[in-house]
């Protein structure tokens, strides 16, 4: 069964959930039993709250469920006021998440579904989320190589929710819903806007337009229409959050540069985009040798692979860029961002230009070397 049909469906019953959910390896939890795993709820496990409803760690294992191994866990607990809306974004979670198992998707454990009340048992991300390392954080700003990291594992995700059968469409890709363990890995959390994917000779899927302003793809708003396009555009936006250590929207600053993406394309190049982080990371976070390329592949309109390279010329073959980095070493990162398809670039004009642009820049300063 689809998500599509279950949510259209009339409200299921919590044995007919059960019984849908049948081999996905779920637990069907009480409110007494995760009341009793967070200490009555209390304040002093309190993680947060979301869109969602509060966060709360707790603990589980054998005394609840045999073979269940002792773990800690995030639980999150559904506020209902919102209507019918946040049960459809409930259900989407313990649907998708129950049958879809990959190492940059948060495991999803089990859940409850009792009278009024509705949760979610995730195993618990130490780290927490990317927003709060990148613009909340006290413990300093995070290296260059666990930026690439977790991009790359943000991306591994992606590719294996538009690899699904039928695709499974995101829909709300940002920097907060990107858990970290800590080791940085990365996994991606919150389906409650999750969608199924076009099939067959569809294009696209048409739906009410959902999720976070400056993150969301330009096209979907303007238009409803659904593809994972949408996904990587969102990507794009969290890759230059990474890259300039920039929010998506910062209301704090001119209006001209309160849009992430609307600044970063009046940029000339990508090193323009990245050199606002020199100050704040220190010489040895830069890559040893540069310029880098993050590349996603993407085929059908998917991302099905995703990498980093260190671009590495003989000495012959150095550009005055490349001189003047080695001589010093604390000096702008030059950074560019490629996105590959099997018939060309995937990424539209701005993309495009920011390679001229980038190139024009290279060849001006070999001249003047």
């Amino acid at each position: 069964m689809s998500f599509s049909s279950l949510s259209s469906s009339e409200m299921l019953s919590p044995e007919d959930l059960s019984l849908t959910l049948s081999g996905s390896n779920l637990h069907a939890f009480t409110y007494a039993e995760l009341r009793a795993a967070t200490a009555g709820f209390s304040r002093a496990n309190y993680l947060g709250c979301g869109g969602f409803g509060p966060v709360y760690r707790g603990a589980v294992g054998e005394d609840l469920r045999p073979g269940l191994p002792a773990q800690d866990v995030a639980i999150k607990y559904l506020d209902l006021e919102g209507g019918t809306q946040g049960h459809k974004e409930w259900l989407a979670e313990v649907f998708f998440l129950g049958q879809l198992r990959h190492k940059n998707l948060v495991k999803l454990i089990g859940y409850c579904y009792e009278a009024e009340h509705r949760m979610l048992v995730y195993e618990f991300m130490s780290f927490g989320s990317l927003e709060n390392h990148l613009f909340k954080s006290i413990n300093g700003a995070l290296p260059w190589m666990t930026r690439m990291k977790i991009a790359v594992g943000a991306a591994k995700g992606l590719a294996f929710l538009h690899d699904a059968d039928p695709p499974v469409i995101y829909r709300d890709f940002k920097a907060s819903n990107i858990l970290l363990d800590s080791d940085y890995n990365t996994k991606l959390s919150d389906f409650g806007l999750a969608k199924d994917g076009p099939e067959g000779d569809e294009t696209h899927v048409t739906t009410r337009v959902m999720g976070t302003h400056g993150y969301a793809a330009p096209e979907y708003i303007l238009t409803g229409h659904l593809t994972a396009k949408s996904d990587v555009y969102s990507f794009g936006v969290v890759l230059l959050e990474l890259l300039s250590g920039r929010q998506s929207v910062d209301r704090s600053r001119r209006p001209r540069e309160q849009n992430l993406v609307d600044w970063a394309r009046s940029r000339p190049t990508m090193r323009e985009v990245v050199k606002a982080l020199e100050p704040v990371l220190g010489m040895d976070d830069f890559f040893p040798a540069g310029p880098f390329v993050f590349t996603i592949s993407v085929e059908d309109d998917k991302v099905v692979g995703v990498k980093v390279e260190v671009e590495e010329k003989p000495p012959q073959h150095q550009s005055h860029q490349d001189r003047h980095r080695k001589k010093y070493p604390n000096s702008s990162i030059h950074a560019g961002i490629v996105l590959h398809h099997r018939d060309g670039v995937v990424g539209g004009d701005y993309t495009a230009a920011l390679r001229r642009q980038r190139r024009a820049s290279s060849h001006r300063q070999e001249r003047g070397a």
